[in-house]
């Protein structure tokens, strides 16, 4: 990357990866690693994270998933689309009830971290958490978030402005995907007298 902002800029909501490419647990480690540096409301550091990249656990993870809302013609990625990777994003009650901010602090930094090393992924709160709670195992303590799916990208995603307030993604015929973005008018609101 030649700058942050370019780093940013390509972090986009991937939906489809190369299911040949295989993340390692010693990468998705690395980018939980990282996460222990961000800040943390109060500093009570209350989120766990469940790394997941065998076969057998990305399944049991992946059927939980609801893809994209607005491509109402799409179920989600084909078998050799789907990502090798998930970070699970869990608030642990035992530290404390009110996880903030803290939550999509980490999901943003973590998505930056693999775009930085050259994958891509997408953030997740449309989850069958009782299911995934079930299948993986996980305590009554740690409440499911956020699932943080990752891979190697397939997807072309084009930012393009907003028009008409049309905020809704969508892919052209080729398979592209859009995502309108607001100006930078748009978004700055000036103090006036």
């Amino acid at each position: 990357m030649n700058n942050f902002r370019d780093l940013v800029i390509k972090n986009r909501s991937i939906r489809r990866f190369d299911a040949s490419v295989k993340i390692e647990l010693s990468t998705l480690l690395n980018w939980i690693d990282i996460v222990r540096f961000t800040p943390s409301g109060r500093n009570l550091q209350p989120l766990k994270f469940m790394p997941i990249c065998t076969p057998e656990e990305n399944d049991k993870v992946f059927e939980t998933l609801a893809w994209a809302g607005y491509l109402t013609d799409w179920t989600g990625p084909v078998k050799e689309e789907q990502p090798t990777g998930y970070i699970i994003i869990l608030h642990d009650k035992s530290i404390a009830q009110n996880y903030l901010c803290d939550d999509g602090i980490c999901a943003q930094t973590l998505m930056l971290a693999a775009v930085n090393d050259g994958y891509g992924g997408c953030i997740l709160a449309a989850i069958n958490r009782p299911k995934l709670k079930k299948s993986l195992n996980i305590p009554d303590n740690l409440e499911i978030l956020l699932v943080l799916a990752l891979g190697k990208s397939v997807e072309n995603v084009i930012v393009e402005p907003m028009v008409n307030n049309k905020h809704e993604y969508y892919r052209d015929a080729e398979g592209n995907h859009y995502v309108p973005k607001r100006g930078l008018d748009e978004i700055v609101y000036e103090y006036k007298e």
